[in-house]
């Protein structure tokens, strides 16, 4: 890879982000995609290297749109292609008055923040950029002369570890990641065999229900809704086997029959056309409608873009995925009401291998799955997300693997999971009946999906919230998210402590303690008591080497010598302190 001298401003050198070097382990992460081809043509500008009067928008917005370069990260473009749409949105994600080009301030960095497991996390890049002779090897702006995309393009290579890890992927994702959000997948093939759509069935199939646009219409200029295809389809005739475009819009047209048609005008972020269906150019659909009304859709029209009708729609591409509009406060709008949800809550989790990784409800260790009490308050409308940590696995074969098939790529970096709610009259049940009942809601089948979602209209009460993997035993880390028009609350389900492990490989040492509780001396009662610090204290020291980078186990009882008859409630706490001399 070639390299370039360091650049000054104002007689200072510009910032150059040692954690993201421009060099090829920024590039690739195991070289397993055809940008691995490139990195001996790749020189590494800053954008007043590659134009004359860099910006980062343009005058003109229509020419900020993103147009993909050599790297396969359309499900990302797409994503950003909404944020266009949405400038609280963007601002967000792009914080605004970072000094820029000709500007005194201006240093060669810029900040961006990305949503990650529930909260924004600020990633600050170097402004040197990837090229191939003086030009932008990946996305880029229709204006030569903007470099958002660009620069957030590498900040979110830099948040995943390199460019190479943003070679396909899911638009869903993307759009979590840019809002913060909520994003559903609709199908828009077939549904299946009967035998499929079992609503008990449960499965580590991907299923998904099919979408009908009529139920987007009361949010239908504020979502985000991208379309994909899994191969190629008969009016794409440039489409590889995945690729994703974006609806910038859709609306019902009158024909001059007096029927209606609904067309959908669609983005493709290669920026030019590849459709050839009745509705691009002089296509025949244009001599249904009247001669007004098609000179101002066709003006609509921009660069890499084309219009289409419903039939057309349903029938070339597989999938849409929907991201769920959010308001200037910051609260999310239901696709399915347009009501704003301005009540939610989110509660980390984890499956682990043995005490709470019980698999899916055909396993019979279900039951020990992490559980979580949803409270509603008031009947409303509610969205509960179950999203899952990703898991990087950089091997050859998994490269392979996503390079085949996009579709693929989820099973090595997720777990199926799903998501059960059942109501419950009180917070005191028994468990095993409860589960069983059929759930009043669930996600049906496991999907290897980062997130998915339950939606519903529910009834003042107890829910209990129940998170699974489909195999026992599988690992991973997860948040719930909750959204609500009415008042709720959510809390973790205790469970109870899990058994230590035995040790194979050593001998417990055993040491006790002996002590007594006396009345106005030692018998200083509960926490909730000033007194309480006049317990007796018995100090212990955990000093087995291996301890530092394995633990160790430590079992410690307290019991009290009197009849059985006759016993007090008696509890313990441990506290953590340094080796030096407390203060009691």
């Amino acid at each position: 890879m070639k390299e370039e001298g360091r650049a000054k401003c104002g007689g200072e050198a510009l910032f150059e982000d040692p954690d993201y070097p421009s060099e090829d382990a920024s590039l690739l992460c195991d070289g397993s995609t055809p940008i691995a081809r490139l990195q001996e043509e790749v020189t590494w500008l800053r954008p007043q290297e590659i134009c004359q009067t860099p910006a980062l928008f343009p005058d003109n917005i229509n020419l900020a749109h993103v147009k993909q370069g050599l790297l396969g990260d359309c499900w990302f473009l797409c994503a950003c292609t909404f944020l266009l749409k949405n400038k609280h949105l963007l601002n967000k994600v792009l914080p605004p008055d970072q000094p820029q080009w000709g500007d005194s301030r201006y240093r060669g960095s810029f900040k961006f923040s990305f949503w990650q497991q529930g909260h924004w996390t600020e990633v600050t890049i170097d402004d040197r950029l990837p090229c191939i002779n003086s030009t932008l090897c990946f996305s880029r702006c229709h204006s030569p002369s903007a470099f958002w995309v660009a620069l957030l393009e590498k900040a979110y290579a830099k948040l995943h570890g390199s460019y190479e890890r943003l070679w396909a992927g899911q638009v869903s994702e993307a759009l979590v990641d840019l809002t913060g959000g909520l994003v559903e997948r609709w199908s828009l093939g077939d549904f299946g065999s009967e035998e499929e759509q079992r609503p008990e069935q449960d499965s580590d199939q991907v299923r998904r229900r099919r979408l009908d646009l009529n139920l987007l219409h009361p949010v239908k200029d504020q979502c985000a809704v991208s379309c994909s295809t899994q191969s190629s389809p008969g009016g794409a005739s440039e489409l590889g086997q995945y690729h994703a475009l974006t609806v910038m819009e859709w609306l019902d047209v009158m024909t001059v029959s007096g029927s209606e048609v609904r067309l959908l005008r669609i983005r493709n972020p290669w920026g030019r056309c590849c459709w050839g269906g009745a509705w691009i150019g002089s296509g025949a659909g244009w001599s249904s409608v009247s001669p007004v009304t098609a000179v101002d859709l066709q003006s609509r029209v921009a660069e890499g873009e084309f219009w289409l009708d419903e039939t057309e729609f349903l029938s070339h591409f597989d999938d849409v995925t929907v991201g769920y509009p959010i308001s200037d406060e910051g609260h999310l709008k239901s696709i399915y009401t347009g009501n704003l949800l301005t009540h939610s809550h989110q509660l980390a989790g984890r499956w682990m291998k043995g005490p709470c990784a019980g698999g899916s409800r055909n396993s019979s260790g279900y039951s020990s799955n992490p559980k979580f009490w949803l409270k509603v308050c008031e009947r409303g409308e509610v969205l509960v997300s179950l999203l899952q940590h990703r898991k990087w696995r950089n091997t050859e074969k998994y490269a392979q693997t996503l390079l085949e098939d996009s579709k693929n790529t989820k099973h090595q970096h997720y777990q199926a999971i799903a998501l059960h709610m059942w109501k419950v009259e009180k917070k005191r049940f028994n468990l095993s009946r409860m589960l069983n009942k059929p759930p009043c809601a669930s996600t049906h089948c496991h999907a290897y999906e980062r997130e998915v979602v339950l939606h519903g209209d529910l009834e003042p009460g107890y829910y209990l919230l129940i998170p699974s993997t489909y195999q026992p035993g599988a690992e991973a880390r997860f948040l719930i998210r909750v959204f609500s028009s009415s008042s709720t609350s959510l809390s973790a389900l205790k469970s109870p402590a899990p058994s230590l492990p035995l040790t194979t490989d050593g001998e417990w040492e055993n040491t006790s303690f002996s002590g007594s509780w006396v009345e106005g001396r030692t018998a200083g009662g509960s926490r909730n008591f000033l007194s309480h610090r006049q317990n007796p204290r018995f100090p212990f020291t955990v000093c087995d080497e291996s301890a530092v980078t394995s633990g160790v186990n430590v079992r410690i009882t307290l019991r009290q010598s009197r009849p059985d008859t006759d016993l007090h409630p008696i509890g313990f706490h441990i506290y953590k302190v340094s080796q030096t001399r407390q203060e009691i």
